[in-house]
């Protein structure tokens, strides 16, 4: 009978021993991974933060650029404009000095 008994004390050794490898071993290294777990992603939150707050002062330093394109088309209209004035003045210059000779001939 005395195998039949060795062979649960054996278990029981085998289970006490996995236990203390569970309590002593394991469980350290799951909170110690957990808490580095929880470390790095309180990280990331912070640095998400910082780039959201970096994203937004972007956005509000390049919103005038969208104007710029009004003020392209509003310049090229100006140079067109301005080109035509140039061409208006010189024939109004032509037309002055034309009559300015004529007042002279006479």
């Amino acid at each position: 009978m005395e195998p039949v008994t060795a062979l649960p004390v054996m278990v029981q050794v085998i289970w006490a021993v996995t236990l203390g490898l569970v309590v002593i071993v394991i469980v350290p290294l799951a909170i110690y991974l957990l808490r580095r777990l929880l470390r790095a992603a309180r990280d990331i939150e912070g640095y998400t933060a910082a780039m959201l707050t970096a994203g937004v002062g972007i956005m509000n330093n390049t919103a005038p650029i969208t104007a710029l394109n009004d003020t392209i088309a509003v310049a090229t209209n100006m140079v067109e404009t301005a080109g035509n004035i140039n061409d208006h003045s010189a024939t109004i210059a032509q037309v002055l000095a034309e009559r300015a000779g004529k007042e002279s001939a006479s």
